[in-house]
């Protein structure tokens, strides 16, 4: 996934730090990347929800657009979402953890969500993603946010 960007203009402002979400327009620039959550392009919505999830802004319209998009058709998305929401409100996003955790694939913000978490209730969830495979930095991911969990017992 190199070079794996936006086609969204405003979004690709902020990855390059041309624009700011912060200062006199940072109201409007956060009103933006909540209506790209919502966009037609899955990298649109996902480089949206990510940067979102990043800012250290807890206001009840940033919960509401990260927990739409935890619910998103994209894996990405949702994982993106849930990093976010563990950041806000642990018992909000616990279950959405849970729930994705029990798929066939993770993305990796969701091993760094379980990390934060660190809840003994994730455990078998991770333990299928906690043996080796041929991606040794998702196993890596997998195994720290087993052992977070696993510390909790």
């Amino acid at each position: 996934m190199d070079n794996y960007v936006p086609p969204s203009p405003f979004l690709q402002s902020l990855i390059d730090d041309d624009a700011a979400l912060t200062g006199d327009e940072a109201e409007a620039s956060i009103s933006q990347l909540m209506a790209l959550m919502r966009d037609d392009d899955a990298s649109n919505r996902d480089w949206a929800t990510l940067l979102l999830a990043q800012l250290d802004i807890d206001t009840a319209d940033v919960r509401a657009a990260l927990l739409e998009a935890a619910d998103d058709k994209n894996e990405f998305v949702r994982a993106e979402a849930i990093r976010g929401l563990v950041q806000r409100d642990r018992t909000i996003a616990l279950p959405l953890l849970k729930r994705e955790l029990s798929m066939d694939r993770a993305a990796v913000p969701l091993f760094e969500a379980a990390v934060l978490v660190a809840d003994q209730s994730l455990v078998e969830n991770l333990l299928d993603f906690a043996t080796e495979s041929e991606d040794a930095f998702m196993d890596k991911l997998a195994g720290e946010a087993l052992k977070a969990c696993e510390a909790q017992r």
